[in-house]
């Protein structure tokens, strides 16, 4: 690019004395197309190197996430094959397997939904979803699988709301969102989930936490498939870098939009912000009122009423 500029700076040199306009646009035009070309094959060669970068990344965190469950499963075995113990020590070991085929069983999954993403639901007709016992249920689940008690480490402001929408889809992003906002939260984990209307037909669903926050120059790349902030070889929570990208596309699919702020009072972390389209319970009873009210008012005439 730089040897393309000083040809052109040179080719304006000579021409720009002599009676030769036509060799000197034609010159410049052409060196300009060069340019142009150059710029968008580095453009495109940097994607790649990132994307490569991240690539690495995935199969790194994928094959650790693979092997510490299968390692632990083969090392509990082999403990009961080898040693007689009571039945006791012989619950807390099946215990702790079952735990680990859980782990492996959500990662092939989620491996599996980023092949699927375009088919997830297809076979539910979108209903009425409320949104609130989805929340609950999904945060429950969360904190089950993360030992916390949802009773300390959530506090939900959920008022009814409704949002138009296959389950599955719903159950996909909030899994993600409340389990990465337990995940990532600080110690004692403090996570915050909150529905507001946004605007006429939108809901705005806000999901926090108190941890490290994420930083800016990141808020847009850790909705990009593989990605994750950092190496793996100093990774201190697990993951694949699926997640957030699964949340992105669904919500895509839904009309809606997501991205990521800080707390509005300088407190640690950061908060999800989810707009989707839905209403508030209560505006959509008022609407069915005014609709109702309007039939009734319309069906009236003077022989009627008489």
């Amino acid at each position: 690019m730089a040897l393309n500029v000083t040809l052109m700076i040179c080719w304006i040199v000579l021409f720009v004395g002599r009676d030769a306009p036509g060799a000197l646009t034609i010159g410049i035009i052409a060196f300009a197309l060069i340019l142009i070309g150059l710029s968008f094959w580095l453009v495109l060669t940097i994607k790649e190197i990132r994307l490569n970068h991240r690539q690495a990344n995935f199969v790194d965190s994928v094959t650790h996430e693979l092997k510490s469950p299968i390692a632990a499963l083969q090392l509990y075995l082999e403990t009961l094959q080898m040693r007689s113990i009571d039945d006791e020590k012989r619950a807390e070991f099946h215990a702790v397997m079952e735990q680990e085929l859980h782990r492996l069983d959500r990662l092939i999954n989620q491996l599996l939904e980023v092949g699927r993403l375009d088919a997830v639901g297809h076979h539910e007709q979108a209903n009425d979803i409320q949104l609130a016992p989805l929340i609950q249920q999904t945060v429950t689940t969360a904190c089950t699988h993360h030992k916390c008690d949802p009773e300390t480490a959530v506090t939900l402001d959920l008022p009814q709301a409704v949002i138009k929408a296959r389950r599955m889809v719903l159950e996909m992003i909030f899994s993600n969102l409340i389990d990465n906002a337990i995940k990532y939260a600080g110690d004692p984990p403090e996570i915050s989930i909150r529905v507001r209307p946004s605007s006429v037909g939108w809901l705005k669903i806000l999901i926090g936490n108190n941890g490290l926050g994420i930083p800016h120059a990141e808020r847009k790349k850790v909705f990009k498939i593989f990605y994750r902030g950092g190496s793996e070889l100093h990774r201190r929570r697990k993951g694949t870098g699926l997640g957030l990208y699964i949340v992105y596309t669904l919500v895509k699919k839904l009309k809606g939009r997501i991205s990521v702020r800080d707390h509005h009072d300088g407190s640690p972390g950061c908060v999800f912000v989810l707009e989707l389209p839905g209403e508030l319970v209560e505006t959509l009873e008022a609407l069915k009122s005014a609709d109702r009210a309007g039939s009734s008012l319309s069906k009236m005439s003077p022989t009627g009423s008489a």
